[in-house]
């Protein structure tokens, strides 16, 4: 594949740090990219966002095909015009939002038909549609269409449905438009199971794709379990091509799945704790409703150097929540983009350093100095 061009730049054990060169820019790696569901980040502008030090943002291809319509966004300029981000733009192809949103109607090999959770109507979406509905976005970079499968599926059910991805994947590939500097990413799905996870990476491969995704965590399954499928699947995948983590986590997920070798992350966390009053800082999260906050003028983490920590005292953070202030949810979610951003930079020093594990001592002891909250 010649789409996306990615470099290992350094290794420290199983950790790497690298550059994926896309069309629209380069992605330090490891990074984490914000989720603009909608062709936005939901309380930040595109110039807030690119401040945090986010390189690359994620955008949803079940969402823009319902509203407003890959069509318009296409004729309106792209995704990136549209949205004026100017940097890198992954798109989720949908398969997961169709599982957990929608009213499901009917699911085979032709693709799956479902009822919209906005008004209803009824949709089919392929694995052919996914890809032309991403090209029509601009996407950077695009990701197959895959089947989701719930946590307490049994084994041979999760099987069944890995293959039927697996299928989708090789369609996905075949109706995909290789130009350069835009990508195809395939997905490891496989459930809790070992030897279907080993399976799919296989299989993916053997198609060939750009980057590696691994779908199907983050589900209810347990930070222990999630890290115990990817000691056993990471290996399986190519050396040369990024690797990505889907819709994970909190800060402790991002820096155990550093350690063991994952590129990309994504997630909705850091944008939706900051609309529900919760701030990630240096040394544990906390929760700007709670009253020992009134009088504090310290900021929420003095090490911070965000608006929000550099302008406004944790007692005034805390009158907006109770407020319920609009700016209130602008600044804990800019501090929370900001923080996660903080740390993976810190983390490629640390790789580049060869000092990852020392960093990851540092960070545990650090986020249980704050007492609960």
């Amino acid at each position: 594949m010649t789409g996306l061009t990615f470099d290992v730049l350094k290794t420290d054990n199983t950790a790497r740090t690298g550059r994926l060169t896309t069309a629209h820019g380069v992605i330090e790696t490891p990074a984490f990219m914000p989720v603009g569901t909608a062709a936005t980040v939901k309380a930040m502008t595109p110039e807030a966002v690119a401040g945090t030090g986010a390189q690359c943002i994620l955008s949803n291809t079940y969402h823009l095909m319902l509203r407003p319509g890959p069509e318009r966004i296409e004729r309106l300029g792209g995704l990136h015009s549209f949205m004026n981000w100017p940097g890198p733009i992954l798109t989720d192809s949908g398969g997961y939002q169709v599982w957990s949103l929608a009213d499901l109607r009917k699911m085979d090999e032709n693709g799956v038909e479902f009822r919209s959770h906005l008004d209803g109507s009824v949709h089919l979406l392929s694995p052919e549609r996914a890809i032309e509905i991403q090209h029509m976005l601009g996407s950077d970079i695009t990701m197959v269409l895959d089947e989701c499968t719930s946590l307490d599926a049994d084994k041979d059910a999760v099987a069944l449905s890995m293959q039927f991805s697996m299928r989708w994947a090789e369609r996905c590939k075949a109706a995909y438009e290789e130009r350069g500097g835009y990508g195809l990413f395939g997905i490891v799905q496989g459930g809790l199971h070992d030897d279907l996870r080993v399976e799919s990476a296989e299989a993916l491969k053997n198609i060939g794709f750009d980057g590696y995704a691994i779908g199907g965590l983050s589900v209810g399954e347990g930070q222990e379990e999630m890290f115990r499928v990817l000691d056993g699947v990471v290996g399986h995948l190519p050396q040369d091509r990024p690797r990505y983590l889907m819709g994970v986590g909190k800060p402790a997920d991002l820096v155990g799945g550093v350690l063991r070798g994952i590129d990309m992350f994504d997630c909705v966390l850091p944008t939706r704790s900051g609309r529900t009053n919760q701030a990630f800082t240096r040394h544990g999260a906390l929760n700007l409703r709670n009253a020992r906050h009134k009088e504090d003028l310290d900021p929420l983490d003095p090490e911070c150097g965000c608006p929000a920590c550099t302008n406004y005292s944790r007692a005034y953070l805390h009158h907006l929540v109770m407020a319920k202030e609009i700016l209130g949810a602008v600044l804990l979610t800019w501090h929370n983009l900001h923080y996660y951003q903080d740390l993976m930079a810190g983390m490629r020093r640390a790789i580049n350093e060869g000092s990852l594990d020392s960093f990851a001592a540092t960070f545990e002891a650090e986020q249980h100095t704050l007492t609960a909250e």
